[in-house]
């Protein structure tokens, strides 16, 4: 037996497409299929002629359908959108999906199936109808996860199948995208914490530029510059007109410490400890921001977000949302780290003008309080929350060891304030806000920047 001329390479894909219709067949065609060979089988042993022909044409009916499914080559294509592709934790995001027939010819009844992660839900399947030449469908679908990360959709499947049910075959789109779940954001009141570091309660000061074209000195007038920016005392001295030098805004500074050490949390899931953390770290970071402030992400391991660049911190306020987005995305998926120490994230704060400091701390030891108590004269201004394991997993009362811990942080001049379970951030940020008023008038200032 030849192949009429066909490539051996050609032949080969043929068999293959073959059993691959003949495994597409659904329990209806397998049924026929079956019913077809019995029925042929008895017609043979009775001498039954008409059997025969009934058994044909049950066994052919099936094989049929299989190898017209195979042969039809539909042109569609899809895309999915994302709305948004940025959620909260617990909340939801939804998914639109969209078919287009390019080609010259309908399609038959088609199932639209997307791949998503369990977390995410179940697999939304969908049952579209004739899609005429040129025409596109359209449907969507609600994903919800409670617990953060980064979460692959797709790839699209479609499924496409005969008028009579038996054969279904299984055709895959290439691409996929990305849901990302963020921690979840609360929003902090508008509480004043002053700090020591000048001009960092009030968000932003008044700075004068050093560089650029206006000097640190009155300079001479330029054509175009505002007459009554003419400083008269310095154009008597000089001879010549003289222009006053210009005041810009300079941003203050905000960074929040986010303490992820294994060893510092115990326990899992969306209402554990360290979950509580990663969201005050993320409703801290938005609070800053929206108020004004350069904010940067520092961790225990001494990475910063957004970057090194400018100090680390995110720059003028056109770059905020994106650095609020990289700040987010970097949250999204930042788990626990093998480090058993703070020292890295110490070394990160240079000097005293790092503005405000808000670390979310887990447990702590005595040489992890000792550094804790050098950052604070490092920052402008320091706020600890403190989240103890045996309160949040055991429900245990404050040890001795963290009342101690507590008292350490505060005669350094932190605002450090301990976190129960379940309790809110914003409660706690006003309780670190009259904490603050309770120390001032002593003289010894516990608290970071305005915020």
């Amino acid at each position: 037996m030849t192949t009429g001329g066909m490539p051996a390479a050609q032949a080969e894909e043929d068999k293959g497409g073959l059993r691959t219709a003949l495994a597409g067949l659904t329990t209806r065609g397998r049924s026929f299929l079956a019913a077809g060979v019995a029925a042929a089988v008895c017609a043979y042993v009775l001498g039954q002629s008409d059997l025969l022909r009934v058994g044909l044409l049950l066994a052919v009916l099936p094989l049929v359908c299989a190898t017209v499914l195979y042969r039809t080559r539909y042109r569609v294509a899809g895309s999915r959108r994302l709305s948004p592709a940025r959620v909260p934790a617990g909340s939801e995001a939804r998914v639109h999906l969209r078919m287009d027939n390019v080609s010259r010819l309908p399609t038959g009844l088609l199932m639209l199936q997307d791949r998503v992660p369990y977390v995410l839900g179940p697999r939304p399947r969908f049952v579209l109808d004739r899609v005429e030449a040129g025409g596109r469908r359209e449907v969507s679908y609600r994903v919800r996860s409670d617990l953060r990360g980064r979460y692959p959709l797709g790839p699209l499947q479609l499924r496409l199948s005969d008028p009579f049910g038996m054969c279904e075959l299984t055709r895959s789109f290439s691409t996929y995208d990305t849901l990302t779940v963020i921690p979840r954001v609360e929003a902090l009141p508008p509480v004043r914490l002053t700090g020591e570091a000048k001009g960092y309660g009030e968000g932003r000061h008044r700075s004068l530029a050093l560089a650029g074209e206006d000097d640190v000195i009155p300079r001479g007038y330029r054509y175009g510059d505002d007459l009554r920016r003419v400083h008269w005392r310095s154009t008597a001295r000089y001879g010549e007109l003289m222009v006053r030098r210009e005041e810009q805004p300079q941003r203050a500074r905000c960074t929040v410490l986010l303490d992820t050490r294994g060893i510092a949390f115990e326990g899992a899931g969306p209402d554990s400890a360290f979950e509580w953390a990663v969201s005050g770290a993320a409703s801290a970071l938005v609070h800053m921001l929206e108020r004004g402030f350069s904010v940067r992400l520092l961790t225990d391991t001494g990475n910063s977000v957004p970057g090194e660049g400018a100090d680390g911190f995110a720059g003028a306020s056109q770059e905020s949302a994106d650095a609020a987005g990289l700040m987010m995305d970097t949250l999204a998926v930042i788990d626990h780290s093998d480090g058993t120490g703070l020292s890295r994230a110490y070394d990160v704060l240079r000097g005293g003008n790092e503005g405000l400091l808000v670390a979310f701390l887990g447990d702590l030891d005595e040489e992890q309080a000792t550094v804790l108590a050098k950052m604070r004269q490092r920052s402008g201004g320091a706020v600890a929350f403190l989240l103890d394991s045996d309160a949040w997993v055991r429900g245990a009362a404050a040890t001795e060891e963290s009342e101690e811990r507590l008292r350490m942080l505060r005669e350094a001049g932190w605002t450090a304030v301990t976190v129960p379970p379940g309790t809110s951030l914003t409660d706690l940020w006003r309780e670190a806000d009259r904490q603050r008023t309770q120390v001032a008038p002593t003289g010894s200032t516990a608290g970071g920047g305005g915020s």
